[in-house]
């Protein structure tokens, strides 16, 4: 069934709808990871002054490389880790208008629904960059003393977090808060593997840019498939 979901995703791809959503959210995708780039590298100089040294990068200057053409390949490597924040606040921001689009041609016989409130979305995106960002910090620490298996480490724990995430505001649309959770402790290990489908190509640079918006309509016919008869409204 992930499979399935991830190749109807990826079908739906010149679907014209879709096609401008998913350029948007690459363009989106591209300036928020330059913006949180920008942003390390400010933290970098205030931490350690001009520059610092970096594995399997070399030295860094903070207004040197910001403006030099290494920066694009310091950014393009370092965005295997960065992404994973941008890709969550890319995904709340996109998920609405990707699910639409995704049950309007798959799903047509679902009533309509109106979006998850502003606020509330807000809300959820806060917090679930604050957990990322936070279990990603002390993963660093794992990464460090278990460096063969760094690689897998980061699928598993972003699989399980982006898998959550996806999951969760894709459901909410449909069935509400409290049931979104209770489906997502029930389905755990289908959330789970779903995520780590996302999580393994957002490290592969370039194609990461992809992977925010195709994680949302993966993560609509994930839940779809879980829960087929999910025609009620929220509650």
């Amino acid at each position: 069934m992930i499979f399935r979901s991830f190749f109807a995703a990826l079908g739906q791809s010149g679907d014209p709808r879709f096609r401008r959503v998913l350029a948007l959210g690459v363009v989106l995708t591209l300036a928020l990871l330059v913006a949180v780039y920008a942003a390390f590298l400010w933290l970098l100089n205030a931490l350690v002054g001009d520059s610092a040294t970096i594995p399997l990068i070399g030295e860094v200057t903070w207004i040197g490389d910001v403006l030099s053409w290494t920066s694009l390949f310091v950014m393009i490597v370092l965005s295997i880790f960065l992404m994973v924040p941008v890709a969550s606040a890319i995904t709340s921001m996109f998920l609405d208008e990707v699910a639409q689009a995704v049950e309007d041609k798959h799903y047509p016989h679902l009533p309509h629904i109106t979006p998850v409130p502003f606020w509330d979305s807000l809300r959820d995106t806060v917090n679930f960059l604050g957990i990322l960002v936070a279990a990603n910090l002390v993963a660093i620490l794992l990464y460090v003393f278990l460096a063969p298996f760094a690689l897998f480490i980061f699928w598993g724990l972003n699989g399980f977090l982006l898998g959550r995430e996806y999951f969760q505001l894709s459901a909410m649309r449909r069935v509400g808060r409290a049931e979104a959770k209770r489906l997502q402790r029930k389905h755990i290990l289908t959330i789970w593997a779903g995520g780590i489908l996302m999580a393994i190509p957002l490290s592969i640079p370039l194609v990461n840019l992809l992977i925010p918006i195709f994680g949302a309509a993966t993560f609509t016919h994930i839940f779809h498939g879980l829960v087929p008869h999910a025609a009620r409204t929220r509650a």
